[in-house]
């Protein structure tokens, strides 16, 4: 596992459902193209995998 996950909003949460978007909001992600560096543990994972299809994720 990586200490870091850098996390991307790729896609607009304009059409997301209200949990998805409650999610990104989490995350520390405002506006498109921005990116947030979290720790790469359980419980930012699970929030990346409910959003998968709208960020990109790298580990550093």
């Amino acid at each position: 596992m990586a200490d870091k996950l850098k996390i991307t909003l790729v896609k607009s949460t304009i059409g997301a459902i209200p949990k998805h978007r409650a999610t990104i909001k989490a995350l520390g992600l405002r506006k498109l193209n921005k990116t947030v560096e979290m720790p790469d543990n359980p419980a930012v994972r699970g929030m990346i995998n409910q959003v998968k299809h709208l960020v990109k994720v790298e580990e550093i």
